[in-house]
């Protein structure tokens, strides 16, 4: 296991005990009482620390006006202005990104991390493949893994200077390979916490997969503190597939579905029942694994692993645990007889 310096954000120990799920507001900064109604359902949801974009120093106002409706941190995405890193500090915000190399001279710098550090809030430092300095740009021809390293690493060294390690890092690419090479370059090279995301993975197919596959890879090396799916959709979406990726590597508990993908043994609509089921215990919060198989012959066998499982027949459904076989029930009864073996476990 890496060992990860510990950086606090509100109420959420960033150590490497816990993967915290992400997302951001996508409402308009203008429009206040729309992004304190969408951080409330992405609390609902599952979200564990939320961002909001504060473009100006008017959207400010959207810190305190978040935080009195949430329970969870909030986090200040800032580009460029110092001043208004320094009024989110004031406002009571609990964490702020920025890249420190594009808000001006040292002493802006300084000044940013003083407010900090009287608040008690740490930095993200955020850099992704169109962030990179121009002179490391120029040095390694492309963003490579090592170029993103290199100036997330420059960026807190800025922040050490003036004696502040409360440092989080995110090195983000749209590009998997060179998203996962990042984060495990990163991780030998600094002990800080690191938000994981794969940036711009597009619309919520191509992005589930994009994200899946990067983020799962490091979580399964043990690296990454924080994720967030990032999707061209609705952000309610990340947070259900972020808790899925943690389900699939055993990093969060909750409901596990397995299913079979049919063949020519299948006599019951197996695709409309396992959506069924997924529908049914989507707010079910019990540890289990639940087999929602196709076949009588082979299907409590295949997945004798799960703790609750049904295999379609010719118009029934043979219920089992564990392998074993329970009862049998018309098609029409299956969901809600799952239902009721599930309330035993």
């Amino acid at each position: 296991m890496r060992n990860v310096k510990s950086v606090k954000v509100g109420d959420c120990q960033l150590n490497g005990e816990h993967i915290y799920i992400q997302s951001m507001l996508n409402v308009p900064a203008e429009d206040v009482e729309g992004n304190v109604a969408q951080a409330v359902t992405l609390e609902k949801a599952g979200c564990e620390i939320i961002r909001t974009a504060v473009p100006d120093l008017e959207a400010v106002r959207l810190i305190p006006a978040i935080k009195e409706k949430i329970s969870i941190p909030l986090v200040a995405d800032i580009h460029f202005d110092y001043r208004i890193a320094l009024e989110a500090a004031a406002a009571g915000v609990d964490k702020i990104r920025i890249n420190p190399g594009n808000i001006g001279s040292m002493d802006r710098v300084r000044q940013v991390v003083q407010a900090c550090r009287e608040h008690h809030i740490p930095i993200r430092i955020g850099v992704n493949s169109g962030s990179l300095e121009k002179e490391i740009l120029a040095k390694y021809g492309s963003p490579t893994p090592e170029a993103l390293v290199e100036s997330a690493l420059g960026h807190a060294a800025m922040l050490e200077r003036f004696d502040f390690e409360d440092i989080v890092i995110s090195i983000k690419s749209s590009d998997v390979n060179r998203m996962i090479d990042s984060y495990r370059l990163v991780a030998e090279k600094c002990p800080y916490p690191l938000h994981l995301g794969v940036t711009e993975a597009g619309t919520e197919r191509m992005g589930l997969i994009k994200s899946a596959i990067g983020i799962g890879a490091l979580l399964h090396d043990g690296i990454g503190e924080t994720i967030r799916v990032s999707l061209t959709d609705d952000p309610i979406r990340e947070i259900a597939a972020a808790k899925d990726i943690l389900k699939s590597i055993g990093k969060r508990g909750g409901v596990q579905i397995v299913s079979c993908p049919t063949c020519g043994r299948t006599k019951i609509d197996l695709v409309a029942l396992a959506k069924q089921v997924e529908d049914a215990v989507q707010d079910i919060e019990k540890n289990v694994k639940i087999a929602v198989m196709g076949c009588v012959v082979n299907g409590p066998g295949e997945a004798r692993e799960a703790d609750i499982g049904v295999a379609g027949g010719d118009g029934i459904g043979l219920l089992f645990r564990k392998g074993e076989i329970l009862r049998k029930v018309p098609e029409a009864e299956i969901v809600p007889a799952l239902l009721e073996e599930l309330d035993k476990l």
